[in-house]
Protein backbone atom coordinates (compact mmCIF):
# COMPACT_ATOMS: atom_id res chain seq x y z
CA UNK A 1 0.00 0.00 0.00
CA UNK A 2 1.32 3.22 -1.31
CA UNK A 3 1.72 6.34 1.15
CA UNK A 4 -1.46 8.80 0.78
CA UNK A 5 0.12 12.08 0.28
CA UNK A 6 -1.68 15.48 0.43
CA UNK A 7 -1.40 15.83 -3.21
CA UNK A 8 -3.28 12.46 -4.02
CA UNK A 9 -5.89 13.44 -1.84
CA UNK A 10 -6.76 16.86 -3.15
CA UNK A 11 -6.25 15.43 -6.51
CA UNK A 12 -8.89 12.91 -5.59
CA UNK A 13 -10.96 15.28 -3.30
CA UNK A 14 -11.32 17.83 -6.26
CA UNK A 15 -12.15 15.20 -9.25
CA UNK A 16 -14.34 12.83 -7.22
CA UNK A 17 -16.86 15.48 -5.52
CA UNK A 18 -15.33 15.85 -1.82
CA UNK A 19 -13.56 19.09 -1.63
CA UNK A 20 -13.51 21.89 -4.67
CA UNK A 21 -11.18 25.32 -4.12
CA UNK A 22 -13.45 28.26 -3.56
CA UNK A 23 -14.59 30.68 -6.26
CA UNK A 24 -12.39 28.85 -9.02
CA UNK A 25 -14.40 30.34 -12.10
CA UNK A 26 -13.17 33.33 -11.07
CA UNK A 27 -9.58 32.47 -10.07
CA UNK A 28 -9.90 31.26 -6.95
CA UNK A 29 -9.21 32.67 -2.99
CA UNK A 30 -6.01 31.52 -1.13
CA UNK A 31 -7.32 28.86 1.37
CA UNK A 32 -11.27 28.78 0.65
CA UNK A 33 -12.44 25.35 0.06
CA UNK A 34 -15.68 24.40 -0.28
CA UNK A 35 -17.50 20.61 0.14
CA UNK A 36 -18.80 18.78 -3.16
CA UNK A 37 -21.56 16.52 -3.50
CA UNK A 38 -19.67 13.52 -1.35
CA UNK A 39 -17.90 16.27 0.71
CA UNK A 40 -21.28 17.67 1.92
CA UNK A 41 -22.20 13.85 3.12
CA UNK A 42 -19.08 12.98 4.64
CA UNK A 43 -19.18 16.29 6.42
CA UNK A 44 -22.86 15.86 7.68
CA UNK A 45 -22.40 12.24 8.63
CA UNK A 46 -19.07 12.92 10.91
CA UNK A 47 -21.73 15.46 12.82
CA UNK A 48 -24.40 13.37 13.33
CA UNK A 49 -22.21 10.98 14.52
CA UNK A 50 -20.62 13.39 16.89
CA UNK A 51 -23.99 14.30 17.69
CA UNK A 52 -25.48 10.78 18.26
CA UNK A 53 -22.83 10.11 20.43
CA UNK A 54 -22.08 13.21 22.48
CA UNK A 55 -26.22 14.61 22.80
CA UNK A 56 -28.56 12.76 22.13
CA UNK A 57 -27.56 9.38 23.73
CA UNK A 58 -26.64 11.18 27.03
CA UNK A 59 -29.60 12.59 29.80
CA UNK A 60 -26.99 15.03 30.81
CA UNK A 61 -26.14 16.40 27.61
CA UNK A 62 -28.39 19.13 25.54
CA UNK A 63 -27.82 21.66 22.63
CA UNK A 64 -28.06 25.30 21.18
CA UNK A 65 -28.07 26.89 18.08
CA UNK A 66 -26.15 30.52 18.68
CA UNK A 67 -25.82 33.49 16.67
CA UNK A 68 -22.33 34.18 14.47
CA UNK A 69 -22.32 38.06 15.43
CA UNK A 70 -22.87 38.26 19.08
CA UNK A 71 -22.73 41.87 21.36
CA UNK A 72 -19.11 43.13 21.24
CA UNK A 73 -19.37 42.93 25.20
CA UNK A 74 -19.06 39.21 25.20
CA UNK A 75 -15.51 39.17 23.24
CA UNK A 76 -14.28 41.79 25.81
CA UNK A 77 -15.54 39.84 28.56
CA UNK A 78 -13.60 36.56 27.46
CA UNK A 79 -10.40 38.07 26.70
CA UNK A 80 -10.25 38.08 23.06
CA UNK A 81 -10.28 41.77 22.19
CA UNK A 82 -6.92 41.88 24.42
CA UNK A 83 -5.26 38.04 24.23
CA UNK A 84 -6.70 36.50 20.91
CA UNK A 85 -3.66 37.24 19.29
CA UNK A 86 -0.56 35.31 16.97
CA UNK A 87 3.09 36.50 16.60
CA UNK A 88 2.71 38.18 13.16
CA UNK A 89 6.37 38.94 11.43
CA UNK A 90 6.59 41.00 8.09
CA UNK A 91 9.53 40.95 5.40
CA UNK A 92 10.83 43.88 4.48
CA UNK A 93 11.91 43.45 1.07
CA UNK A 94 8.53 41.52 -0.04
CA UNK A 95 6.36 42.31 2.74
CA UNK A 96 5.08 38.72 2.73
CA UNK A 97 3.59 37.92 6.38
CA UNK A 98 4.12 35.02 8.09
CA UNK A 99 3.60 33.80 12.03
CA UNK A 100 6.72 34.01 13.88
CA UNK A 101 6.05 31.01 15.97
CA UNK A 102 5.63 28.25 12.75
CA UNK A 103 9.03 30.24 10.87
CA UNK A 104 12.79 30.40 11.39
CA UNK A 105 13.44 33.91 11.54
CA UNK A 106 17.16 33.21 11.38
CA UNK A 107 16.80 31.87 7.55
CA UNK A 108 15.93 33.78 4.91
CA UNK A 109 12.24 34.78 3.57
CA UNK A 110 10.80 31.45 2.24
CA UNK A 111 9.22 33.79 -0.63
CA UNK A 112 12.45 36.57 -1.80
CA UNK A 113 15.03 34.44 -0.32
CA UNK A 114 16.40 37.29 1.47
CA UNK A 115 17.87 36.81 4.50
CA UNK A 116 17.72 39.11 8.23
CA UNK A 117 14.33 40.69 6.46
CA UNK A 118 12.04 40.40 8.98
CA UNK A 119 10.21 42.26 11.26
CA UNK A 120 10.11 42.32 14.86
CA UNK A 121 7.46 39.99 16.17
CA UNK A 122 3.71 41.83 16.84
CA UNK A 123 0.27 40.88 18.26
CA UNK A 124 -2.05 40.16 15.38
CA UNK A 125 -5.27 40.17 16.43
CA UNK A 126 -7.17 36.52 15.06
CA UNK A 127 -10.85 38.26 15.15
CA UNK A 128 -12.48 39.38 11.83
CA UNK A 129 -14.07 42.84 12.55
CA UNK A 130 -17.58 43.21 10.81
CA UNK A 131 -20.12 46.81 10.93
CA UNK A 132 -23.60 46.17 11.76
CA UNK A 133 -26.05 48.96 9.93
CA UNK A 134 -26.17 52.12 7.77
CA UNK A 135 -22.81 53.63 9.91
CA UNK A 136 -19.33 52.53 9.35
CA UNK A 137 -17.75 53.88 13.40
CA UNK A 138 -17.11 52.50 16.71
CA UNK A 139 -20.29 52.84 17.23
CA UNK A 140 -21.55 49.93 15.06
CA UNK A 141 -18.29 47.41 15.49
CA UNK A 142 -19.10 43.43 15.76
CA UNK A 143 -16.91 40.80 15.08
CA UNK A 144 -17.49 37.05 13.94
CA UNK A 145 -16.93 34.73 16.52
CA UNK A 146 -13.75 33.02 16.56
CA UNK A 147 -14.55 30.15 18.73
CA UNK A 148 -18.47 28.88 19.49
CA UNK A 149 -17.33 28.33 23.38
CA UNK A 150 -18.63 32.03 23.86
CA UNK A 151 -22.46 31.78 22.97
CA UNK A 152 -22.69 28.29 25.21
CA UNK A 153 -21.22 30.74 28.75
CA UNK A 154 -23.41 33.63 27.53
CA UNK A 155 -26.66 31.21 27.60
CA UNK A 156 -25.81 29.06 30.34
CA UNK A 157 -28.70 30.84 32.50
CA UNK A 158 -31.21 30.71 30.03
CA UNK A 159 -30.72 26.75 29.01
CA UNK A 160 -30.37 25.89 32.93
CA UNK A 161 -34.11 26.95 33.34
CA UNK A 162 -35.21 25.92 30.19
CA UNK A 163 -33.70 22.15 30.40
CA UNK A 164 -34.00 22.24 34.29
CA UNK A 165 -30.22 20.33 33.99
CA UNK A 166 -28.63 20.17 37.00
CA UNK A 167 -24.69 20.40 37.49
CA UNK A 168 -22.79 18.20 36.52
CA UNK A 169 -24.34 18.71 32.73
CA UNK A 170 -23.35 20.14 29.36
CA UNK A 171 -24.27 21.85 26.42
CA UNK A 172 -22.85 21.51 22.90
CA UNK A 173 -22.85 23.47 19.84
CA UNK A 174 -22.08 22.96 15.89
CA UNK A 175 -21.62 26.29 13.64
CA UNK A 176 -18.66 28.09 12.42
CA UNK A 177 -16.47 30.10 13.35
CA UNK A 178 -13.78 32.88 11.72
CA UNK A 179 -10.43 33.68 12.11
CA UNK A 180 -8.17 36.23 10.46
CA UNK A 181 -4.91 33.50 10.19
CA UNK A 182 -2.08 34.47 9.24
CA UNK A 183 -0.75 31.98 7.55
CA UNK A 184 -3.98 29.36 6.33
CA UNK A 185 -2.70 26.25 4.74
CA UNK A 186 -2.50 22.32 4.00
CA UNK A 187 -5.89 22.33 2.41
CA UNK A 188 -8.36 22.09 4.80
CA UNK A 189 -6.56 21.86 8.40
CA UNK A 190 -6.07 25.51 8.21
CA UNK A 191 -8.51 27.83 6.92
CA UNK A 192 -10.00 31.39 8.17
CA UNK A 193 -13.89 29.92 7.91
CA UNK A 194 -14.35 26.58 9.72
CA UNK A 195 -16.73 24.40 11.58
CA UNK A 196 -16.14 23.36 15.33
CA UNK A 197 -18.16 20.36 17.38
CA UNK A 198 -17.95 21.81 20.77
CA UNK A 199 -19.00 21.25 24.71
CA UNK A 200 -18.83 23.09 27.70
CA UNK A 201 -19.63 20.70 30.35
CA UNK A 202 -20.55 22.16 33.96
CA UNK A 203 -19.02 20.61 36.92
CA UNK A 204 -18.47 21.42 40.56
CA UNK A 205 -15.23 22.78 41.36
CA UNK A 206 -14.06 19.64 43.46
CA UNK A 207 -14.44 17.13 40.49
CA UNK A 208 -13.41 18.11 37.20
CA UNK A 209 -10.23 15.70 37.09
CA UNK A 210 -12.57 13.14 37.07
CA UNK A 211 -14.50 14.89 34.08
CA UNK A 212 -11.30 15.83 32.52
CA UNK A 213 -10.13 12.20 32.31
CA UNK A 214 -14.01 10.84 31.52
CA UNK A 215 -13.86 13.25 28.56
CA UNK A 216 -10.34 12.38 27.27
CA UNK A 217 -11.61 8.68 27.06
CA UNK A 218 -14.63 10.16 25.17
CA UNK A 219 -12.81 11.48 22.91
CA UNK A 220 -10.71 8.75 21.91
CA UNK A 221 -13.88 6.58 21.24
CA UNK A 222 -15.19 9.18 19.15
CA UNK A 223 -11.68 8.84 17.07
CA UNK A 224 -11.95 4.78 16.86
CA UNK A 225 -15.58 5.76 15.35
CA UNK A 226 -14.68 8.07 12.66
CA UNK A 227 -11.99 5.07 11.57
CA UNK A 228 -8.83 7.36 11.96
CA UNK A 229 -5.96 5.87 12.24
CA UNK A 230 -4.82 5.26 16.28
CA UNK A 231 -1.71 4.70 15.77
CA UNK A 232 -1.23 8.17 14.18
CA UNK A 233 -2.91 9.93 17.25
CA UNK A 234 -1.46 11.14 20.18
CA UNK A 235 -2.12 13.50 23.46
CA UNK A 236 0.21 15.98 24.09
CA UNK A 237 -0.28 17.72 27.29
CA UNK A 238 0.56 21.56 26.59
CA UNK A 239 2.83 22.85 29.15
CA UNK A 240 1.94 25.18 31.95
CA UNK A 241 3.54 28.60 30.27
CA UNK A 242 1.88 27.42 27.02
CA UNK A 243 -1.92 27.64 28.47
CA UNK A 244 -4.20 29.71 26.96
CA UNK A 245 -5.33 32.81 29.14
CA UNK A 246 -8.58 30.62 30.56
CA UNK A 247 -7.16 27.05 30.82
CA UNK A 248 -5.78 25.30 34.08
CA UNK A 249 -4.74 22.15 31.93
CA UNK A 250 -4.96 21.26 28.54
CA UNK A 251 -4.53 18.28 26.13
CA UNK A 252 -4.12 18.39 22.47
CA UNK A 253 -4.81 15.07 20.76
CA UNK A 254 -2.69 15.52 18.19
CA UNK A 255 -2.82 13.35 14.09
CA UNK A 256 0.27 12.45 12.02
CA UNK A 257 -0.77 14.56 8.72
CA UNK A 258 1.55 13.76 5.96
CA UNK A 259 2.73 17.83 6.68
CA UNK A 260 3.37 16.65 10.09
CA UNK A 261 2.06 15.81 13.78
CA UNK A 262 -0.94 18.74 14.60
CA UNK A 263 -3.73 19.54 16.88
CA UNK A 264 -6.69 17.35 15.30
CA UNK A 265 -9.10 18.16 19.04
CA UNK A 266 -8.47 19.97 22.13
CA UNK A 267 -9.58 19.09 25.38
CA UNK A 268 -9.43 22.40 28.20
CA UNK A 269 -10.12 22.95 31.92
CA UNK A 270 -11.68 26.69 31.94
CA UNK A 271 -12.01 26.52 35.29
CA UNK A 272 -14.94 29.08 36.26
CA UNK A 273 -13.18 32.11 34.01
CA UNK A 274 -15.43 32.68 31.32
CA UNK A 275 -18.58 32.81 34.06
CA UNK A 276 -17.07 35.01 35.95
CA UNK A 277 -15.74 37.46 33.47
CA UNK A 278 -19.39 37.21 31.90
CA UNK A 279 -20.52 37.82 35.21
CA UNK A 280 -18.78 41.10 35.96
CA UNK A 281 -19.10 42.22 32.53
CA UNK A 282 -22.95 41.97 32.37
CA UNK A 283 -24.02 42.24 36.10
CA UNK A 284 -25.80 38.71 35.95
CA UNK A 285 -25.87 36.39 38.53
CA UNK A 286 -24.24 33.11 36.93
CA UNK A 287 -23.79 31.27 39.84
CA UNK A 288 -25.78 28.13 40.80
CA UNK A 289 -27.04 26.60 43.59
CA UNK A 290 -27.29 22.93 43.87
CA UNK A 291 -30.65 21.75 45.52
CA UNK A 292 -29.78 19.05 47.43
CA UNK A 293 -27.36 20.55 49.48
CA UNK A 294 -28.11 24.28 48.76
CA UNK A 295 -24.33 24.86 48.07
CA UNK A 296 -23.55 28.02 46.05
CA UNK A 297 -20.83 28.32 43.56
CA UNK A 298 -19.29 29.27 40.12
CA UNK A 299 -19.95 25.54 38.23
CA UNK A 300 -16.27 25.10 36.49
CA UNK A 301 -16.36 23.79 32.82
CA UNK A 302 -14.77 21.37 30.65
CA UNK A 303 -14.68 21.96 27.24
CA UNK A 304 -13.64 18.69 24.64
CA UNK A 305 -13.65 20.85 21.26
CA UNK A 306 -13.17 19.30 18.32
CA UNK A 307 -12.69 20.41 14.62
CA UNK A 308 -14.83 19.73 11.95
CA UNK A 309 -12.84 20.19 8.94
CA UNK A 310 -10.35 18.17 10.69
CA UNK A 311 -11.67 15.65 11.77
CA UNK A 312 -13.09 15.34 7.75
CA UNK A 313 -9.35 15.44 6.76
CA UNK A 314 -8.01 12.64 9.28
CA UNK A 315 -11.05 10.72 8.16
CA UNK A 316 -9.97 10.98 4.38
CA UNK A 317 -6.15 10.38 5.32
CA UNK A 318 -7.07 7.38 7.46
CA UNK A 319 -9.40 5.37 5.01
CA UNK A 320 -6.98 5.82 1.48
CA UNK A 321 -5.46 2.60 0.41
CA UNK A 322 -3.92 2.21 -2.27
CA UNK A 323 -3.75 -1.71 -3.16
CA UNK A 324 -3.14 -4.14 -5.34
CA UNK A 325 -6.10 -5.80 -7.43
CA UNK A 326 -7.63 -8.32 -9.47
CA UNK A 327 -8.70 -7.37 -13.37
CA UNK A 328 -11.34 -9.41 -14.95
CA UNK A 329 -8.11 -10.37 -17.32
CA UNK A 330 -6.67 -12.51 -14.86
CA UNK A 331 -4.00 -9.40 -14.07
CA UNK A 332 -3.82 -6.59 -11.24
CA UNK A 333 -3.77 -3.38 -11.15
CA UNK A 334 -3.86 -0.29 -8.58
CA UNK A 335 -7.23 0.56 -6.73
CA UNK A 336 -7.47 3.33 -4.83
CA UNK A 337 -10.04 2.74 -2.36
CA UNK A 338 -11.67 4.82 0.84
CA UNK A 339 -12.17 2.46 3.27
CA UNK A 340 -14.41 4.74 5.32
CA UNK A 341 -16.40 3.43 8.33
CA UNK A 342 -19.69 2.13 7.07
CA UNK A 343 -21.89 4.82 8.93
CA UNK A 344 -19.59 7.57 7.34
CA UNK A 345 -19.35 7.06 3.84
CA UNK A 346 -21.30 9.55 1.72
CA UNK A 347 -22.71 6.77 -0.09
CA UNK A 348 -23.93 3.84 1.30
CA UNK A 349 -24.99 1.85 -1.62
CA UNK A 350 -23.98 2.12 -5.52
CA UNK A 351 -26.98 0.33 -7.76
CA UNK A 352 -25.54 -0.68 -11.22
CA UNK A 353 -27.51 -2.42 -13.71
CA UNK A 354 -25.08 -4.91 -16.02
CA UNK A 355 -26.60 -2.98 -19.08
CA UNK A 356 -28.26 0.01 -19.69
CA UNK A 357 -31.17 -2.12 -21.54
CA UNK A 358 -34.18 -0.83 -20.65
CA UNK A 359 -35.43 -4.55 -19.17
CA UNK A 360 -32.85 -3.71 -16.75
CA UNK A 361 -32.35 -0.01 -16.37
CA UNK A 362 -35.84 0.23 -15.18
CA UNK A 363 -35.81 -2.11 -12.64
CA UNK A 364 -32.69 -0.93 -11.07
CA UNK A 365 -33.85 2.80 -11.15
CA UNK A 366 -36.72 1.31 -9.37
CA UNK A 367 -34.17 -0.35 -6.99
CA UNK A 368 -32.37 2.76 -6.37
CA UNK A 369 -35.40 4.56 -5.88
CA UNK A 370 -36.55 2.40 -2.92
CA UNK A 371 -33.08 2.03 -1.62
CA UNK A 372 -32.72 6.06 -1.46
CA UNK A 373 -35.77 6.21 1.05
CA UNK A 374 -33.25 4.65 3.96
CA UNK A 375 -29.86 5.56 2.71
CA UNK A 376 -27.68 7.77 0.55
CA UNK A 377 -27.68 5.76 -3.45
CA UNK A 378 -25.97 6.49 -6.50
CA UNK A 379 -27.05 5.00 -9.89
CA UNK A 380 -24.11 3.98 -12.40
CA UNK A 381 -24.92 2.78 -15.79
CA UNK A 382 -21.98 4.01 -17.77
CA UNK A 383 -19.08 2.35 -18.98
CA UNK A 384 -17.81 -1.51 -17.98
CA UNK A 385 -18.97 -2.90 -14.26
CA UNK A 386 -15.18 -3.08 -13.83
CA UNK A 387 -14.77 0.55 -14.10
CA UNK A 388 -17.68 1.50 -12.06
CA UNK A 389 -16.96 -0.72 -9.13
CA UNK A 390 -13.55 1.11 -8.91
CA UNK A 391 -15.78 4.61 -9.20
CA UNK A 392 -17.56 3.33 -6.51
CA UNK A 393 -14.24 2.03 -4.46
CA UNK A 394 -13.27 5.05 -4.79
CA UNK A 395 -15.24 7.52 -3.06
CA UNK A 396 -15.82 4.65 -0.51
CA UNK A 397 -19.28 3.36 -0.90
CA UNK A 398 -19.83 0.12 0.89
CA UNK A 399 -21.86 -2.14 -1.43
CA UNK A 400 -22.50 -2.45 -5.08
CA UNK A 401 -25.58 -3.88 -6.11
CA UNK A 402 -25.80 -5.46 -9.88
CA UNK A 403 -28.82 -6.44 -11.36
CA UNK A 404 -28.16 -8.81 -14.24
CA UNK A 405 -30.37 -10.87 -16.57
CA UNK A 406 -30.62 -13.49 -14.34
CA UNK A 407 -32.30 -11.33 -12.19
CA UNK A 408 -35.31 -10.71 -14.06
CA UNK A 409 -35.99 -14.68 -13.32
CA UNK A 410 -34.71 -15.28 -10.13
CA UNK A 411 -35.46 -11.77 -8.78
CA UNK A 412 -32.30 -11.61 -7.19
CA UNK A 413 -29.20 -9.27 -7.54
CA UNK A 414 -24.97 -9.79 -7.11
CA UNK A 415 -23.89 -7.24 -3.39
CA UNK A 416 -20.19 -6.38 -3.82
CA UNK A 417 -18.83 -5.94 -0.96
CA UNK A 418 -16.49 -2.91 -1.18
CA UNK A 419 -13.68 -3.90 1.40
CA UNK A 420 -13.05 -8.05 0.38
CA UNK A 421 -14.44 -7.64 -2.86
CA UNK A 422 -16.53 -10.64 -2.58
CA UNK A 423 -19.90 -11.04 -3.84
CA UNK A 424 -23.00 -12.50 -2.83
CA UNK A 425 -26.28 -13.35 -4.24
CA UNK A 426 -29.06 -11.83 -2.23
CA UNK A 427 -32.75 -12.27 -3.37
CA UNK A 428 -34.43 -9.19 -3.78
CA UNK A 429 -36.88 -9.25 -1.02
CA UNK A 430 -34.19 -9.77 1.35
CA UNK A 431 -31.92 -7.37 0.38
CA UNK A 432 -32.76 -4.23 2.59
CA UNK A 433 -32.20 -6.25 5.40
CA UNK A 434 -29.08 -7.66 4.40
CA UNK A 435 -28.03 -3.96 3.79
CA UNK A 436 -29.39 -2.66 7.10
CA UNK A 437 -27.63 -5.29 9.11
CA UNK A 438 -24.51 -3.67 8.82
CA UNK A 439 -25.28 0.18 7.35
CA UNK A 440 -27.25 0.55 10.56
CA UNK A 441 -24.75 -0.05 12.90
Amino acid sequence: MAEVTMEKLVTLCKARGFVFPGSEIYGGMANSWDYGPLGVELKNNVKALWWEMFVQSRLDMVGIDAALVMNPKVWEASGHLATFTDPLVECKNCHERYRADKIDLTKPCAKCGKSGTFTDPAAFNLMIKTFLGPKEDSSTVAYFRPETAQAIFVDYPLVMNASRKRVPFGIAQIGKALRNEITPGNFIFRTREFEQMEIEYFVHPSEWETHFESWLARMHAFIDACGITASKVHDHEIPSDELAHYSKRTVDIEFEYPFGQEELYGLAYRTDFDLTNHAKFSGKELSYTDPVTNEKYVPHVVEPSFGVDRTVLAVLLSAYHEEEAPTGEGGTEVRTVLRFPKRLAPVKVAVLPLSKKPELSEPAKALAQRLAKRWRVDYDETQSIGKRYRRADEVGTPYCVTLDFDSLTDDAVTVRDRDSMKQERVKLDDLEAYLANTLNT
